[in-house]
């Protein structure tokens, strides 16, 4: 059977990986979207097609209009609920299995990663459900708000801290405000100390975020990107894969078992 393209990028990067023992995994909006999640663009559709992401997507847009803001998140968290991570994120519990440890940093706040397994997940930029007060940062159990209806399309107002009062807001960073601090660390410590970066889905456009590439190459890892289009440390990649998260990521788990058991060659 003649190889394709596709065939030589998986081998290619099974080659890289093979012999690696701290791989990190960066995903970007791409390794959801094929799940169904729509990226933060793509979601201000319908009701939401008006707003600017600055309308929607700020502390001073929660201070001026909270329930159109806490409305739209719910809305979002609520529809993340609805889909199941697609076969490339089994794929990479899959290929972790033999690694001394495999690290999976995202710009993600969909939890896709930990519902399919990974256990090791940095979420740089929060999560849809991790829901705190915003004055004063106390979490609030996301099950409580299952009475303010079913996937609700417009405002919804944010119930009080039943610790401080503070209205609640979604456990996401949002535009101006600073990336967790520990959630930085831990992934600065992760790329220094790999001997690969997995980069998935990611423009590579989003920083501090998009430095981690950088970081890696710098430090002597291997860099092997999944993007359907180029991004800005294509031509430094070890390997550049033209393709999606669902389609690429179990084609690489299925040439790294192959080259571990040489007998399931086709």
């Amino acid at each position: 059977m003649r190889a394709t393209h596709a065939d030589a990028d998986a081998a290619r990067a099974a080659n890289l990986l093979t012999g690696a023992r701290r791989l990190v995994v960066f995903t970007g909006a791409g390794m959801s979207q094929e799940s169904g999640v729509p990226t933060f663009r793509d979601a201000q559709t319908g009701l939401w097609a008006s707003f600017n992401p600055e309308e929607l997507a700020t502390p001073e847009a929660f201070r001026r209009h909270p329930a159109r803001v806490f409305g739209w998140y719910l809305w979002r968290a609520r529809l993340v609920r609805t889909v199941e991570p697609h076969a490339g994120y089994a794929a990479l519990v899959h290929l972790s299995a033999d690694l001394e440890s495999c690290v999976v940093v995202t710009q993600n706040v969909d939890g896709l990663h930990q519902r399919a397994g990974s256990s090791d997940v940095i979420e740089l930029h929060g999560r849809l459900d991790a829901f705190r007060c915003f004055d004063r940062g106390h979490p609030f159990d996301a099950s409580r708000l299952a009475t303010l209806g079913s996937l609700p399309e417009g405002d919804v107002d944010p119930p009080p801290c039943p610790t401080c009062g503070s209205p609640i807001r979604p456990g996401v960073v949002w535009f101006g405000e600073m990336l967790p601090a520990d959630a930085v660390a831990r992934a600065n410590d992760a790329v220094t100390q790999c001997d690969a970066l997995l980069v998935v889905g990611t423009s590579g456009l989003v920083y501090p975020a998009a430095e981690l590439p950088w970081l890696a190459l710098d430090r002597g890892a291997k860099l092997i990107e999944v993007n359907p289009t180029p991004t800005p440390f294509s031509s430094r990649a070890h390997v550049s894969w033209r393709a999606t998260a669902a389609t690429a990521l179990p084609a690489l788990a299925q040439a790294l078992e192959q080259r571990a058991n040489p007998q399931l060659q086709p």
